[in-house]
């Protein structure tokens, strides 16, 4: 069976967990039999890990479209590589007339480099929905020049290219929902984002939810029938990471760590009201509040307003290595999620032998048992138990131990099997023999 599956981030170029998750999920494929993955990114950087996994870059693709830009007017003309009847010499509103003429009215004009390819930056920032649609129109090309049996587009960003796959193909499509506009957005939905969300998860012929957390809020808030919706919880992956292990801190010093991006999803300013909470009955101990996001200067200045500078760290957006010996420096690891569809690094700690705390709000809590649990706004509650786990080390070390047998049990193997029979199920339904 083969797949083509569209995503937007791959490791090391990464910026939160979907990038991590489509890494473990795409492994645990490959170890499967007679399963063939093509991964299909906007752009490749050209350092990202192809032993296992074939990856191809969008940035990659000709699509003989051009863009010309006219000396001394400034004025940009596009064009597209087809035979033409156009003379040298014709004014320029000669040529738009003409163009007009010799087009229909949806005809899209993109701009390429000398290759005739899009320079996508794979990114998040301005001209993001512009991209989408760039990639959705080289994911066509992509699936006119590939063979393959059943489409697997991630998140949002990718379910354009998924259908444009799909309507070219008429191959079945498979969308997997690793976080919705309500839970980036706390409510305060984009219009723009919900719609091409909802589209997606109408054109998909199965769609995979990371937790019941999301299937409930796909079902409530995007109107989709209940038995469209799988659940396959994500994994960690148990390749042991590199850490530095010439750094030390001090014998007697405590150190909480929150690990995540700074912005409204994750919570962080829980975070550090129960930090200021805590450090109210203990001094040795220092919070940490690793990640970058739109909310860190407003973090930056709560902390100088409560006084705890001396004991709060911001240290922005580390990578794997630097993860690692985060980990293997923190007593207390806390997930304060506001929406959380699921939830990767607590299983990161766990793994790493660290005691978590994560909010009820998150997909993960469905799936651990070995974690202490509260509500993302009972601030009171995060600093007790967090005080416990640092005064009490009978408790830390009971979690540290079945935390890291548990996590150790969520292998990316066994959601590669339940995507497998997905993509199994799809494809008889569709009366594809598989």
């Amino acid at each position: 069976m083969k797949v083509l599956m569209f995503g937007w981030e791959f490791p090391p170029h990464i910026s939160g967990g979907l990038g991590t998750a489509c890494y473990g999920l795409t492994k645990g494929l490959a170890g499967l039999k007679n399963i063939d993955v093509l991964f299909v990114v906007p752009k490749m950087f050209g350092d990202e890990d192809q032993s296992i996994i074939k990856l191809k870059g969008a940035n990659t693709v000709p699509v003989s479209k051009t863009q010309i830009e006219f000396e001394g007017t400034q004025k940009k003309m596009e064009t597209i590589e087809i035979k033409s009847d156009i003379v040298p010499y014709l004014s320029e509103e000669d040529f738009w007339e003409l163009k007009k003429k010799r087009f229909p009215a949806k005809t899209r004009f993109i701009q390429t480099d000398n290759g005739f390819k899009i320079n996508f930056s794979g990114k998040y920032g301005d001209g993001l929905i512009e991209e989408i649609k760039n990639y959705a129109l080289v994911a066509e090309l992509i699936a006119t020049e590939n063979t393959f049996d059943v489409i697997h587009s991630h998140d949002w960003l990718t379910y354009p290219a998924g259908i444009a796959a799909k309507n070219k193909t008429g191959k079945p499509l498979i969308i997997h929902v690793h976080a919705t506009e309500f839970d980036r957005s706390g409510g305060n939905i984009n219009p723009v984002v919900y719609s091409i969300e909802r589209e997606g998860m109408e054109m998909a012929d199965k769609i995979i939810a990371v937790s019941n957390l999301t299937r409930n809020t796909i079902i409530e808030k995007y109107y989709i029938p209940p038995e469209k919706i799988e659940i396959v919880y994500n994994a960690v992956d148990s390749s042991p990471r590199k850490h530095n292990l010439n750094f030390r801190k001090n014998e007697n010093e405590k150190i909480v760590t929150f690990l995540g991006r700074i912005t409204m999803q994750k919570g962080p300013e829980y975070f550090v009201e129960a930090a200021y909470l805590v450090l109210k009955k203990m001094e040795n101990v220092r919070f940490v509040m690793a990640g970058s996001g739109d909310k860190m200067t407003t973090m930056i200045k709560r902390v100088a307003e409560l006084g705890i500078a001396d004991k709060f760290h911001f240290t922005g957006f580390l990578k794997e290595d630097a993860v690692a010996e985060m980990f293997r420096l923190s007593d207390v690891c806390v997930m304060p999620s506001v929406s959380e569809p699921f939830g990767i690094v607590p299983l990161e700690a766990m793994q790493a032998g660290v005691p978590v705390i994560i909010s009820n709000q998150s997909g993960v809590s469905e799936i651990l048992d070995h974690a202490i649990k509260i509500d993302f706004w009972d601030t009171y509650a995060m600093a007790d138990s967090i005080y416990g786990l640092l005064k009490y080390p009978s408790m830390s070390k009971h979690l540290k131990k079945a935390g890291k047998i548990e996590a150790g049990k969520m292998k990316w193997d066994n959601s590669a099997q339940q995507v497998s029979k997905i993509y199994r199920d799809v494809l008889i339904k569709s009366n594809v023999k598989v």
